[in-house]
């Protein structure tokens, strides 16, 4: 997001990393959108996941407005340096990318549903970057909790390749495994785009659809898509 990140195009050996420290971010009583938590712990029948698909800004955004998505956070996944600094983050030392703690009722929105949304609302084929954004810090992941959620999100992805193959689009580059450690970030990221209207996102789909089948939440996604 800002000229000072470092373009980190791997991951640093974990001996390479920052050490990070013991002390937690402070984390808001309530999100700045909808009022609710944005920490645990959650109501019961809630799921949770983390997607990682570049400035965190923007896909926060995304997910908050979706149907069934009952609280969101943004924060620092996928690395190994405890409880960093953005600035840490935006230096490609904490093998971090920037991250979006999704809270939401399967009840309402499906797995299939939520996944759909992050496949389409950004290229999940570039690496290290996402569109103008570059660094490991922006790539993209998919973060899961539990097994149900990890087939779907496997099956998603293999679907949603198989529709990029067909627009000559290349492999999917998603780091997909089982939730690492959340770590929160500064109170002046949370909910960012609420905040300030106004404010930079980087975001971009391929224009290629998921083809899970259409659903009210899919259809919306265009929508939500074009307001970031």
């Amino acid at each position: 997001m800002f000229g000072f990140a470092k373009k980190a195009t791997q991951l640093l050996p974990p001996e390479g990393t920052l050490p990070g420290r013991k002390d937690k971010m402070g984390v808001p009583a309530k999100h700045f959108v909808n009022g609710r938590p944005i920490a645990p712990p959650f109501s019961e029948g809630l799921e949770t996941v983390q997607f990682g698909m570049g400035c965190f800004w923007g896909a926060e955004r995304i997910f908050w407005q979706l149907p069934g998505v009952w609280t969101t956070a943004v924060g620092y996944s996928g690395g190994t340096t405890p409880n960093p600094t953005y600035e840490e983050v935006c230096s490609g030392r904490t093998n971090h990318t920037e991250a979006v703690l999704v809270v939401f009722d399967p009840k309402i929105v499906t797995r299939e549903e939520l996944f759909k949304v992050f496949w389409e609302s950004h290229d999940p084929t570039q690496g290290m970057r996402q569109g103008n954004d570059t660094g490991s810090q922006y790539r993209s992941a998919l973060y899961t909790y539990g097994e149900e959620q990890m087939k779907a999100a496997l099956a998603t992805r293999d679907a949603f390749q198989g529709a990029l193959d067909a627009r000559k689009y290349g492999t999917i580059t998603t780091e997909i495994k089982p939730a690492p450690e959340f770590f929160y970030a500064e109170d002046y990221h949370q909910q960012y785009l609420g905040k300030n209207p106004n404010g930079y996102c980087g975001l971009g789909g391929t224009g290629v659809s998921c083809p899970i089948g259409i659903s009210a939440v899919g259809n919306n996604a265009g929508g939500v898509l074009a307001k970031a």
